[in-house]
């Protein structure tokens, strides 16, 4: 995708600010990749073993969540993390706090031997928010996935995210901690598995390098609309305690993979 534009780059359009439902546009791509790359205004929370997790630094102490991650992938190709991205997900909340879902629209793109994945949130008139679940809200996440080598890559992990509610500390300070270093092991581990695993599971489907093999209805996106996180109902679990399950099995040598989807 090459741009268009005479005039050089353009102010990117944040998601937050968008009108209607568009598709990434160049610029957009350009952004999330300066702001995967970005150093000033974060704070590095956690470092060991080649992965580093950094809290954006104003916005600790608010509703709105900034998180990234950068890890060292050896023995991983990027097209390899590329394909497992699109395949897997990280999804649950520590207990006791409610399960969130998220409805996003997600747009991906190779730049070279690099990969970027990222989404936003919006409205689906087929999935509303549902009672069993609180509905956060996406406004920029996604993946950088950068080629060191032949058979090597660092993939950095930005999540801008309203979980709609407020949150007690203890669960802010595990996301860096904790929650994000074991997330992004895991995916390294499902990175080690996946070529075997892919022979024998389908190897020649991957709709996400060729959209017409995918089984999925098509939707306009004028039928989408953007999701905007005062829309939707704010949960209180301020003062909800951490479970003698999650401090025992929360630390980053845990290596449950019950949570990979």
């Amino acid at each position: 995708m090459e741009s268009s534009d005479p005039d050089g780059p353009q102010a990117p359009r944040p998601a937050l600010g968008r009108d209607s439902v568009q598709v990434p546009d160049d610029h957009d791509f350009q952004n999330f990749r300066a702001e995967c790359e970005a150093e000033a205004g974060w704070n590095l929370t956690y470092s060991k073993g080649g992965l580093g997790v950094w809290v954006q630094a104003m916005e600790l102490d608010r509703p709105l969540h900034k998180i990234k991650c950068r890890m060292e992938c050896r023995d991983v190709p990027a097209e390899t993390l590329y394909d497992v991205l699109h395949d897997i997900e990280y999804r649950r909340c520590p207990k006791p706090l409610k399960n969130r879902d998220v409805i996003t629209l997600r747009s991906w793109l190779p730049m070279g031997a690099d990969y970027i994945i990222m989404n936003y949130s919006v409205k689906h008139p087929k999935y509303p928010p549902r009672k069993d679940l609180v509905r956060a809200v996406s406004i920029q996440t996604g993946y950088l996935i950068q080629s060191t080598g032949p058979k090597s890559s660092v993939i950095t992990y930005l999540a801008q995210v309203d979980p709609k509610g407020s949150l007690p500390k203890w669960v802010v300070n595990k996301s860096s901690q904790f929650l994000a270093p074991k997330a992004m092991k895991k995916m390294y581990k499902a990175c080690m598995k996946y070529p075997e695993w892919k022979q024998k599971h389908r190897p020649h489907f991957k709709p996400w390098l060729h959209p017409e093999q995918s089984p999925l209805p098509s939707v306009a996106l004028s039928e989408l609309s953007v999701q905007h996180a005062d829309s939707l109902e704010n949960i209180d679990e301020s003062t909800v305690a951490e479970s003698r399950d999650e401090r025992g099995a929360g630390g980053e040598g845990s290596d449950d993979d019950s949570s990979l989807n």
